[in-house]
């Protein structure tokens, strides 16, 4: 989970966006999109899907499984 969360944060900041903007824009909580930068917590299946659209990347890109 680690490679998420740093890609996570990574794709955030590209955009320019705090976390509270990003949970705004994809109508996830800010304390969950928090929790999965600081590797406190894993995400499910279905906002993964959402993050990944969201940024146009790969579920797989975002978990880290290729480049």
């Amino acid at each position: 989970m680690e490679k998420f969360s740093e890609r996570l944060k990574e794709l955030r900041q590209e955009k320019g966006l705090s976390i509270q903007g990003l949970a705004k824009e994809v109508q996830i909580s800010s304390s969950a999109l928090c929790r999965w930068e600081n590797c406190q917590a894993d995400i499910r299946g279905s906002q993964l899907v959402i993050l990944a659209k969201y940024f146009g990347v790969t579920i797989d890109y975002l978990m880290g499984l290729e480049d």
